[in-house]
């Protein structure tokens, strides 16, 4: 059986959806970042990049979210858009935006907002306004297009899902309501059943809440030491 390495961040939680949409089986093997759980060897061994998600899909090891995305996709012939070139080019590319663009500059929106040890204006500024940036990116494209690629519910789409659901911890309450566009789209797939089960998935285990100096040891690993 697949083995699902997760925990309730964004990256694993895409994931989760697309698992759940495909309806196959698999047991979640959850990974506590605050506790180290990513840094333990049986698990490097799957994912060198100490980060989560990670398959093993009966030996066949894949890390990175959007890496298993199209991975899974190819193999079961399910959300993807029609087989063109054109089609083809798109969901290359937009899965790339959300990899390289979205994913990292959320990411370090949020670090800098919530847990950097320092309040530094200049970071915070840059990857809010890059935040800002790639919704607004997103919110163009899915301007007179109900989702992200071709006229069917992709990966592409779970992928936007995963991060821009999280927009009002990323930027703010209001984050949403300046990208119509992205909204609906966030909206339309969290109202699937299969987002409902992705999202409650990390409810079935009990995960370390204290963001205190162990946590911040394993999560930051840069910072030497203790951290206040």
């Amino acid at each position: 059986m697949l083995k699902f390495y997760f925990n309730g961040s964004p990256n694993p939680t895409k994931v989760a959806l697309l698992l759940e949409e495909l309806g196959l089986p698999y047991e979640p093997v959850p990974v506590d970042t605050r506790t180290g759980g990513q840094f333990k060897p049986d698990y490097l061994a799957i994912n060198p990049n100490a980060k989560v998600p990670a398959i093993d899909d009966d030996g066949v090891q894949v890390f990175d979210s959007n890496a298993i995305l199209l991975y899974l996709a190819e193999k079961t012939g399910k959300f993807l858009p029609s087989n063109t070139p054109a089609h083809r080019a798109e969901l290359l590319s937009w899965l790339m935006f959300v990899a390289t663009g979205v994913g990292p500059f959320f990411g370090q929106a949020v670090h800098f907002k919530h847990f950097a040890p320092e309040k530094i204006d200049y970071a915070n500024n840059r990857y809010q306004f890059e935040a800002a940036r790639h919704l607004a990116v997103l919110n163009d494209r899915l301007e007179g297009r109900r989702y992200m690629v071709g006229d069917n519910y992709t990966i592409v789409d779970m992928d936007v899902w995963g991060w821009a659901r999280m927009a009002t911890f990323v930027m703010g309450d209001d984050a949403l309501t300046k990208y119509p566009n992205v909204k609906r789209l966030v909206d339309e797939v969290s109202a699937r059943p299969a987002a409902a089960k992705a999202i409650a998935l990390k409810d079935k285990f009990t995960w370390k809440a204290e963001m205190d100096d162990e946590a911040r040891r394993n999560m930051f690993k840069h910072i030497p030491g203790k951290v206040a």
